[in-house]
């Protein structure tokens, strides 16, 4: 319903119902002239089994790109590619100021916006604590634990109340590095009243707190102290605090650390820049490694998602130009897959262990811990903020069903289950879904962005299922068939099930179709192309239980 009140409303755009690409907008004044800003913009990892040939996506931005002039400023949470990775790939239609930490602020730029054609973001550099008026909005950053330095929560605040954006948090005593999540700060909040939460889902089906990277870092010191010869370890490259912690069980063990792969030079350039490595020796470039006694190594590597192209992957196949491992090496994988990254991160093991490589996961011992709360964490959360009414974002269908349930189970009187695309109210009145607009995925093609819509994707996915059959056919003015047809299979067996060799079955085909096919109905090349077309899709389900896909081009001279 129209009205020409102001109120507060939160639309995702990203990060609800889905892992990644998070996107949230927070919307003040009258429908019709309402001042927006957008916290975080992200991106996500494709995998190959769905989207054959994409490597990223991002979210669709198209609402807010059409009012990109009431888009006051974009606030980034943190560093990680889910909250800050489509910057530089959608911020040129949008175009509002990127506000970030320090840190997060020089990733970005060392990452992302020095790269040819890379747009010129208008990034502000925010401090945490201190407040930001922007249009209706007062932002103000509050500090919490996460996976990678200077992560934060965001207190929003309106002439209708404040609302709180939890962010990626967890509640870890001894990060190693970063911000303690202040249960002073949030019990502030809590006193000054939350009309609204907007918390992170991720492990709300985790029972109990998930564990401090002090004690990876312990367990870390005691792999590396224990091996025989060289140890590989392979993270995230943002978690800076996992690098820390391998530098000092390193030093403390008398190895020295060579760092491998673009990604982890650029975080840990800014990380120095940022003061985040001091005390430690200088890392080794990779053209050291090949120099060092095997027992006095401690390699870090990019590839922790199993991504082909990375430092790990061309070590687990003996093709990297100056790091390889032998029989007797230990590899530590200080990282989780990302749900699809599964399949090739299981794929490297699997080559390292063939090759006689010792291999550590989270599964065999506490070399990595998630960044996000689990059951009595968000339980603390919820007892120091007691908000009036919760938004569950930042997980799948299942996390954020379990998260409504758990809310509920703490006492507040509403929660909305909200969708990207969802408008939800916030203020005036009880929060509540009053609205749905565009939200989707784009999708990363090679150098182009094309959307969901795009019939590259299931072009590509019928391909990768039962090929292509390809045939092109001269005919003359009168309807002849001037010499053979030219045909090419891909993607198809060489024989079908009766043993005939499958270009057989498709030249066959063609002959009798042209054969069964009137001078009249061949001067039609159209009608000559589905014909072929039908006739071959038959010819080879028969044969081989598949219909192909058949690119059918008549020529005529």
């Amino acid at each position: 319903m129209t009205t020409g009140q102001d109120e507060l409303v939160f639309v995702p755009l990203g990060g609800v119902g889905e892992i990644g690409m998070n996107a949230a907008l927070y919307g003040f004044g009258p429908e019709k002239g309402r001042k927006w800003i957008m916290v975080d913009c992200g991106m996500g990892f494709a995998g190959e089994e769905g989207f054959p040939g994409i490597d990223l996506m991002f979210p669709d931005l198209s609402f807010i790109e059409e009012r990109r002039e009431d888009l006051l400023a974009i606030f980034i949470t943190h560093a990680h590619e889910d909250h800050i990775g489509a910057i530089s790939e959608l911020w040129g239609k949008l175009k509002a100021p990127v506000y970030a930490t320090r840190f997060a602020k020089n990733l970005l730029e060392a990452r992302k916006l020095s790269e040819p054609g890379a747009p010129k973001v208008v990034l502000r550099e925010i401090i945490a604590g201190r407040r930001v008026s922007v249009g209706p909005f007062e932002i103000e950053f509050i500090p919490v634990s996460h996976s990678i330095p200077e992560s934060n929560a965001v207190a929003i605040r309106t002439a209708h109340g404040l609302v709180l954006h939890t962010g990626d948090w967890k509640l870890d005593p001894t990060p190693i590095l970063g911000d303690v999540t202040s249960a002073a700060a949030f019990r502030a909040l809590g006193d000054e009243g939350i009309l609204a939460m907007v918390g992170d889902s991720t492990n709300v089906v985790r029972e109990g707190r998930s564990p401090s990277e002090a004690e990876v870092a312990a367990t870390l010191r005691e792999i590396i102290m224990n091996a025989p010869h060289r140890v590989a370890v392979t993270t995230f490259a943002s978690n800076v605090a996992r690098m820390r912690a391998v530098a000092m069980a390193a030093q403390a063990c008398g190895r020295e650390v060579v760092a491998v792969g673009r990604a982890m030079d650029r975080v840990i350039e800014v990380a120095k820049e940022c003061g985040f490595l001091d005390g430690l020796p200088d890392f080794r470039p990779a053209s050291a490694y090949g120099y060092l006694p095997r027992d006095k190594v401690v390699v870090l590597l990019t590839g922790s998602q199993g991504e082909d192209r990375a430092a790990l992957a061309r070590v687990s196949r003996d093709d990297h130009p100056d790091v390889t491992l032998t029989a007797g090496d230990r590899v530590i994988f200080s990282s989780r897959a990302i749900p699809g990254n599964e399949r090739p991160v299981g794929a490297i093991i699997n080559d390292l262990i063939n090759a006689g490589i010792e291999v550590i996961t989270d599964r065999t011992a506490l070399v990595h811990v998630s960044g996000h709360p689990r059951r009595d964490e968000m339980a603390e959360m919820y007892a120091w903020t007691r908000p009036k009414t919760a938004i569950p974002v930042h997980g799948e269908a299942l996390h954020l069903d379990e998260h409504a349930r758990f809310a509920r189970a703490q006492g507040v009187e509403n929660v909305v289950k909200a969708r990207n695309g969802c408008v939800v109210r916030l203020a005036p009145g009880t929060p509540e879904i009053i609205d749905h607009v565009k939200a989707g995925r784009l999708f990363k093609d090679g150098n182009v962005l094309i959307d969901s819509k795009d019939r590259a994707i299931p072009e590509r996915r019928k391909l990768a299922q039962a090929g292509l059959v390809s045939v092109a056919i001269v005919l003359d003015e009168r309807g002849e068939v001037l010499g053979e047809p030219a045909v090419d299979i891909i993607g198809l067996p060489n024989r079908g099930k009766s043993g005939q060799p499958m270009l057989d079955v498709v030249v066959d085909s063609v002959a009798r179709t042209l054969a069964g096919l009137s001078k009249a109905k061949r001067r039609d090349s159209e009608a000559v192309e589905n014909a072929v077309d039908r006739a071959l899709r038959s010819a080879v389900n028969e044969a081989w239980g598949k219909k192909p896909a058949c690119h059918v081009q008549v020529v005529e001279v």
